[in-house]
C-alpha cells in the first residue's frame, strides 16, 4: 500500500511540474477558526468563521417581513443534510455579530439544529448595512413587490439618495424604482392583496391610473373574485369611464314656492342665482354678489318685510 502511495504520489508531481502539493491549496477558513462563546477575540476578516448562534443578532434593516414557511423548511433540510454551502455575512457589535445579509439561511440554521454558523466578517456602518441588506435582497429577486418598494423608499430616506443614485445602488433604471415606489400609493388593502399574490404588478400598475381610491379597491375586489386578466380590468375601466351620466333633475319639477324664491331674490342678484334640489326636498341654495353694497341692499330689504 506504501509503495502504491509513493507512486501515485510521484505520478502527481510529475503531472503537475515537480510543484510542492503542499502549497497549492489551504482549508477553508471555516473548516478550523472557530469563535468561541466565552470571549470573542478579534479574528482575520478574509476568513470564513464558524461562530455560535447564540453570538449572532438579526439585521434590524432587514427588508424582509415575512419568510414563506414551507421553503423556510425545505431549506432547513437541506442544511441538515449538505451544512450550510454558503455562508451568511455578519459584522461585530460589541461582543456579538449582527448579519449583514443571510438572516433567512441563519433562521432555517437555528431550524436544522446547528449550533455554529459559517459568516464572513465584514465591516459596515449603519447605513452600510442597511444598503447592502436592502440590495442583497433585491437583488435575490424574492421579495414581494410591496418589499421591494418600501426597502426604495427605506433607502433613500434614511441615506439621503435620488432616485437616479437609488437606481444606480440596486442596478435598475430609474423609471423602473420610480414605478415601483408608485405602488405605495395604492390604499392598504389594495398593497395587502398585492403583497401576498392575489393580484400581479400589472394590475396595480392599471388600478394606478384610476384616481378614485374606494374605485380602485372595488376594482381589487373584482379582480380577486373575478379572475379578471389585466386586459379584462382596462377593459372594465374604459367601460366605466364611458357610463352615461345620471340624468339631471327637471326644473319642472320644482314646488311652486321654489319659482317664487327665485323670482324674489332674483331681483338684487339677477341670474347670480344657483338652485338644485333632489326628489327628497333637499339641495343647496347658492348666491353670488359682486360687492358689500349688493349685499346690504338685499339685507335691507329682508329687514324692512
Amino acid at each position: 500500500m506504501a509503495n502504491n502511495a509513493s507512486r501515485l504520489g510521484k505520478g502527481l508531481g510529475a503531472l503537475l511540474g515537480g510543484e510542492d502539493l503542499s502549497e497549492l491549496r489551504k482549508p477553508v477558513g471555516y473548516i478550523n477558526k472557530q469563535v468561541v462563546t466565552e470571549t470573542v477575540q478579534p479574528q482575520d476578516t478574509s476568513d470564513v468563521l464558524r461562530i455560535p448562534v447564540g453570538l449572532i443578532e438579526p439585521n434590524p434593516y432587514q427588508p424582509r417581513m415575512s419568510f414563506d414557511a414551507d421553503a423556510m423548511q425545505e431549506l432547513s433540510e437541506s442544511i441538515r443534510t449538505f451544512g450550510l454551502i454558503q455562508p451568511i455575512t455578519v459584522r461585530r457589535k460589541g461582543e456579538k455579530y449582527q448579519i449583514i445579509s443571510g438572516e433567512r439561511r441563519y433562521r432555517a440554521s437555528i431550524m436544522a439544529g446547528m449550533e455554529m454558523v459559517p459568516a464572513y466578517i465584514r465591516d459596515a456602518s449603519e447605513q452600510g448595512m442597511l444598503e447592502m441588506a436592502i440590495v442583497e435582497n433585491i437583488q435575490r429577486e424574492n421579495l414581494d413587490p410591496i418589499e421591494v418598494a418600501m426597502s426604495y423608499q427605506r433607502l433613500m430616506e434614511e441615506c439621503n439618495l435620488t432616485q437616479e443614485q437609488m437606481a444606480d445602488r440596486v442596478g435598475k433604471k430609474r423609471a423602473s424604482v420610480a414605478n415601483q415606489l408608485r405602488l405605495l400609493k395604492l390604499p392598504a388593502k389594495v398593497q395587502h392583496d398585492l403583497k401576498v399574490g392575489l393580484l400581479s404588478v400589472g394590475h396595480a400598475k392599471v388600478l394606478l391610473g384610476v384616481e378614485d381610491p374606494v374605485a380602485q379597491e372595488m376594482l381589487c375586489d373584482l379582480i380577486v373574485k373575478g379572475g379578471l386578466s389585466v386586459r379584462q380590468l382596462e377593459e372594465k375601466i374604459k367601460s366605466l369611464d364611458k357610463k352615461p351620466a345620471a340624468p339631471k333633475e327637471d326644473p319642472g319639477a320644482l314646488p311652486e314656492m321654489y319659482y317664487k324664491l327665485l323670482e324674489n331674490v332674483g331681483k338684487y342678484f339677477g341670474d347670480n342665482l344657483s338652485l338644485r334640489r333632489s326628489r327628497e326636498g333637499k339641495g343647496t341654495l347658492t348666491i353670488k354678489f359682486e360687492s358689500d353694497a349688493q349685499m346690504e341692499q338685499f339685507l335691507r330689504a329682508l329687514e324692512q318685510r
